[in-house]
């Protein structure tokens, strides 16, 4: 299924200031999206290197977690984290990284975090992946109504409108 963030990319507004004024980030992100992921591990480790930020490592963290490294990518997310306790997407990284490796139980927490987390213009995001866990450990009602929430915040949002149609075809 894959984690929610390789469906649809937005820009909250923190990521979108730091692409306007950190250019080592904004051509980490041009490399991510192009498929050049070594180049863009590259980019973003220097944009840490000149200013360290949460946005930074959580990109970083998620080009490693592309190239099959979870725990390394785990890391980089808690290490924004420390930068900015309150960074959504570093929450919701770590429980969709979790939940990737099937660490349901581990991945909760961080997904209500994020869910919940003031710095997070994409909370559609914690609320999709928490769907996703809930339908792993058999909650289908809890699921619903967290990917019912998905949608309602993000109304383009096509995974979370199939795995909710997938769920209600399930349930009725």
């Amino acid at each position: 299924m894959g984690f929610a963030r390789h469906t649809y990319i937005s820009m909250p507004s923190s990521i979108y200031t730091r692409m306007s004024k950190d250019n080592y980030f904004r051509m980490g992100y041009h490399y991510q999206v192009s498929g050049d992921l070594h180049a863009a591990a590259d980019c973003y480790i220097r944009s840490i290197e000149n200013a360290p930020n949460a946005e930074a490592h959580t990109f970083l963290g998620w080009v490693l977690a592309m190239m099959g490294e979870f725990d390394r990518a785990i890391e980089e997310c808690q290490k924004a984290l420390k930068l900015d306790p309150d960074f959504g997407n570093a929450w919701n990284d770590i429980g969709a990284y979790l939940t990737e490796r099937g660490d349901f139980d581990k991945a909760l927490p961080y997904l209500k975090r994020a869910a919940k987390s003031k710095n997070y213009d994409s909370p559609e995001y914690a609320f999709y992946n928490l769907g996703r866990v809930y339908i792993h450990k058999e909650m289908l009602v809890m699921a619903r109504k967290h990917l019912q929430k998905a949608v309602t915040l993000n109304k383009g949002f096509q995974s979370a409108h199939r795995l909710l149609s997938n769920l209600d075809n399930q349930i009725h």
